[in-house]
């Protein structure tokens, strides 16, 4: 199986130099994922990153297996919900029940935000989709970096080291 490792940036993965770095924001991830699909042609996609927990009780490194798009705001057209896209058939990409789910926003959460959800990041859903849209495997693992409040610039920070470390240790028990 041919698998190929993506991040937003190089911050979060510090020591694991097999990752290439796709940049922060739906549509950085989104062009660069398919560039190197492209270049690749991978059969598998390992993202793995940083995330806000919205659920404060999760820690450590959690798998992701359900993504919404928590910044598209349509619902002043045709009653649509908080993260569906107008005129697009995919609104959520699950991969499986068993996992968390994480929202992925052009914002960085620092306060309460109005879906429900395990995590948040800024491109796990954009690169779900491209996986979804190609044919591709998609697996995510998110580093618990902050809770998604006032205090998650600072705490971002800090951690991004611990996790890259965590999941290296993840994947060796893989």
């Amino acid at each position: 199986m041919n698998k190929l490792f993506v991040a937003a940036l190089k911050e979060e993965t510090v020591g694991l130099n097999y990752f290439y770095h796709v940049g922060v924001g739906k549509i950085n991830a989104t062009y660069n994922l398919i560039k190197l699909i492209q270049e690749h042609k991978p059969s598998e996609i390992i993202n793995y990153g940083t995330a806000g927990a919205i659920k404060k009780e999760l820690s450590g490194i959690v798998e992701c297996t359900k993504f919404y798009q928590r910044d598209m705001d349509a619902r002043s057209l045709l009653n649509l919900k908080l993260g569906e896209t107008p005129f697009d058939h995919i609104n959520e990409i699950i991969n499986s029940e068993e996992g968390f789910s994480c929202g992925s926003g052009d914002s960085f959460v620092n306060k309460q935000i109005e879906m429900d959800l395990d995590l948040v990041d800024m491109e796990a859903y954009a690169l779900a989709k491209v996986c979804k849209l190609e044919g591709i495997n998609f697996r995510c693992f998110k580093y618990i970096s902050d809770n998604a409040d006032e205090n998650a610039t600072s705490d971002w920070t800090e951690n991004c080291k611990k996790g890259a470390k965590l999941f290296q240790i993840k994947m060796n028990n893989f």
